[in-house]
Formats: C-alpha cells, sequence, structure tokens
C-alpha cells in the first residue's frame, strides 16, 4: 500500500473511532446547554486533542512499539495492567457501537434493532476476513467517513445556522464549561481511540525518527477530520436550537435531524448513526486485540479471529442484556482513568534510552502531555 494511503488510512480509522453514537449524542447535548459558545469548547478541545494525539503516536512509533510492550519493558507488569484498561473499555462500548449500528438500520429499513445489529456485526467480521484486512479497514473507514462528513453538512446546511454568532463565539465565548471540554478530549483521545492510528501505523511498516513528519501530519489529519464532523454536527444542531423547542430528550440527535430536513432527516440519521456506529465496531476491535497480540504467540499468530471473537462477544452481549447503559456508565469511569494513566506511561517512556534509542522526545510536547495528565487525573478524581 502506498504510504499516503496507510496515512491517511490511520488517520480515517482513528477519526471514525471516536465518532460514534456516543459522539453524536453528546455533541447534540453540549450545543443545546451552551448554543453558540459550543464552538470555542471544540476549538479548545482540538488543541487538546492535538498534544494528547502528537505524544502517543510519535513515542510509539519512534520506539517500534506497542504501547503495552513499552509500558512493560518501562516496569514489568504495566503493560498487562494497560491492556486491561484500553481492552474492557474497548469490549464496553463496543455493545454500545453494535446497539448503535442496529438503531441505525432500524431507522433507515424498519428492521428490529436486534437484527440490525447482528447484519452490522457479520459486515464488521467480513472486513477482517478479507486477506488483506488492513487494507479493507482502511478504505471501509476513509468511505463511511467522507459519507458522514457530506450527510451532516447537508443537514448543517438545511438547518439554516447563525453562522456568523456561531464563529464569533467560537473565538470569545459567552459562556464555558470545563467539564464539556474534558469530555470531549475523552471522547476524542481517551481509550482505545488514540491508539487505533498509532497502532495501524506499526502495522503498516511506520516507525523509527525518519517517519515522524509523515506520522505528524497523519496524527493532525486524524483530529482535524474528528473536529470537522464535531464542527457541522454542532453547527445543524444549533440551527436546530435557536429555532425550535421540539428536540426530543431521549433521541436528541434523530430529532435534530428530523426537524432539520423533515422526512429524508431520519433515514440520513439512520445512515450517519450507522456509519459511526460501524465504524467504531471495527476501530473499537482492531486496537483492542492490538493490545493483547504481543503477549502470546497464539494471539499474534491467529489476532484475525480474535478480533471476529471480540465483535461477536461484543454483539452476544448486547443481543442478550439489552441497551448496556450501565455498562457503559462503567466503562466511562474506566477511560475516566485510561488516558492519564496511558499518556503518563508512554511520557516516562520517553525519557529512557534503552526504550526510546538517542531520541529525545520534544520538550514542548513533554510539558503540554503532563499538563494533560494532572487535568484529566483531577476531573477524573473529582467525578468518580
Amino acid at each position: 500500500m502506498p504510504k499516503s494511503k496507510a496515512l491517511l488510512g490511520a488517520a480515517f480509522l482513528m477519526a471514525t473511532s471516536a465518532v460514534g453514537p456516543g459522539f453524536l449524542t453528546q455533541t447534540t447535548v453540549f450545543t443545546q446547554q451552551l448554543t453558540t459558545s459550543f464552538g470555542f469548547i471544540i476549538l479548545l478541545s482540538v488543541i487538546i486533542d492535538l498534544c494528547v494525539q502528537f505524544n502517543i503516536w510519535q513515542i510509539i512509533t519512534v520506539s517500534g512499539k506497542r504501547a503495552q510492550d513499552l509500558a512493560n519493558e518501562l516496569f514489568p507488569g504495566l503493560g498487562y495492567l494497560l491492556a486491561f484498561l484500553i481492552v474492557t473499555g474497548g469490549l464496553a462500548f463496543n455493545i454500545g457501537n453494535v446497539a448503535g449500528a442496529g438503531l441505525g438500520i432500524e431507522a433507515l429499513t424498519g428492521v428490529p434493532v436486534e437484527t440490525g445489529a447482528i447484519i452490522s456485526a457479520a459486515i464488521a467480521i467480513g472486513i477482517f476476513l478479507f486477506k488483506e484486512a488492513g487494507k479493507a479497514m482502511d478504505v471501509f473507514a476513509k468511505v463511511l467517513g467522507l459519507v458522514m462528513i457530506g450527510l451532516i453538512l447537508y443537514v448543517a446546511f438545511t438547518s439554516h445556522p447563525p453562522l456568523a454568532a456561531a464563529l464569533n463565539h467560537t473565538i470569545i465565548p459567552e459562556k464555558f464549561d470545563a467539564a464539556a471540554t474534558l469530555t470531549l478530549v475523552g471522547g476524542t483521545v481517551g481509550g482505545y481511540i488514540s491508539f487505533a492510528g498509532a497502532h495501524r501505523l506499526l502495522d503498516s511498516g511506520f516507525r523509527g525518527t525518519e517517519s515522524l513528519p509523515e506520522v505528524n501530519r497523519s496524527a493532525a489529519t486524524g483530529i482535524l477530520i474528528t473536529s470537522l464532523i464535531r464542527y457541522l454536527l454542532f453547527l445543524a444542531t444549533l440551527g436546530v436550537v435557536i429555532n425550535s423547542t421540539n428536540i426530543n430528550p431521549d433521541n436528541p440527535t434523530a430529532s435534530v435531524f428530523e426537524l432539520a430536513s423533515g422526512l429524508i432527516g431520519k433515514q440520513i440519521f439512520g445512515l450517519v448513526i450507522w456509519c459511526a456506529a460501524i465504524t467504531s465496531v471495527v476501530g473499537a476491535a482492531y486496537t483492542s486485540i492490538s493490545f493483547l497480540r504481543s503477549f502470546h504467540p497464539a494471539i499474534e499468530k491467529h489476532h484475525t479471529y480474535f478480533t471476529i471473537a471480540f465483535i461477536l462477544i461484543s454483539t452476544l452481549v448486547f443481543l442478550i442484556v439489552g441497551k448496556p447503559v450501565k455498562v457503559l456508565i462503567f466503562v466511562g469511569m474506566l477511560n475516566g482513568f485510561a488516558l492519564p494513566i496511558a499518556l503518563a506511561i508512554l511520557l516516562v517512556a520517553s525519557r529512557k534510552s534503552r526504550l526510546m534509542g538517542n531520541y529525545e522526545h520534544s520538550v514542548l510536547l513533554q510539558a503540554a502531555g503532563w499538563l494533560m495528565v494532572l487535568i484529566m487525573t483531577g476531573l477524573a478524581t473529582q467525578i468518580f
């Protein structure tokens, strides 16, 4: 695969992993609460996300080791703790992603959610059955990512948001909400999400300091794609919030799409949430298993089957338990702790010559990274 395609594939894998059903609802709810000032929260979160993602992607690709291996070499057993946090979070969120995919198919076709979830799981599994599964995953993420951008752009256009006020308050906000900012950061680079693209780059052969310019470009592209989708969804929601008070609190995103675009809005919502959910199913499964592959030769050799099993387990739990609200609340706590722990481990590892060779990690990125660790730890301690 040409390098440019692999870099773009990693960026879209990270971005579409972040844009799941929770991402859509979260953006809609915060826009209702903060109206035009939510644009500033998005802008601020972009800066924080870039600091986190540049640190993680640079350290992993320069070392040539997956995050759990770096952690175990830094301190024996630390990689197993990190893998537990990431895989547990990835599995629980994947239950929600499978549910979201089922809801999308229900909105599009009227078939039951459970049937839609099974169909979606089968499609996700099909991606990993390709001989060149990595390439298929990259193409899948790029195509559906572009579909989401196009559909949300259409809804943003039809909702007629107050663009001047939105742009003005993106720079100079009238309101600010720290919890909203940190929630966006956790939803964009928390848990397994930021590692999705970094581990994908390793599998595509990017490693060492010579790859840094390309890695940085891919990392920035992933964050900007995610932020573009969020900002467009913010504008779409804003137009409806300003002009209507009839948003359904039980399904706010679907309500926004229908109010903005009429009957076709429900179909668009169904397709958008399905694209968001199915790409997140693929990203969560791939990344979670990548945290286990180096622990045993059998997992490395048969990682495709482990990935398929991961998707099947997620689907079965959804079919048995139903809507995984309690599970998602629990895993939200895990992800709240996972980001600062993972980032702190990698920042410490970046200073060890036995792990990084002669590479000297940017002092500015180090400082920004430790600041993020402190902020996210403080929030996790307060909330949980």
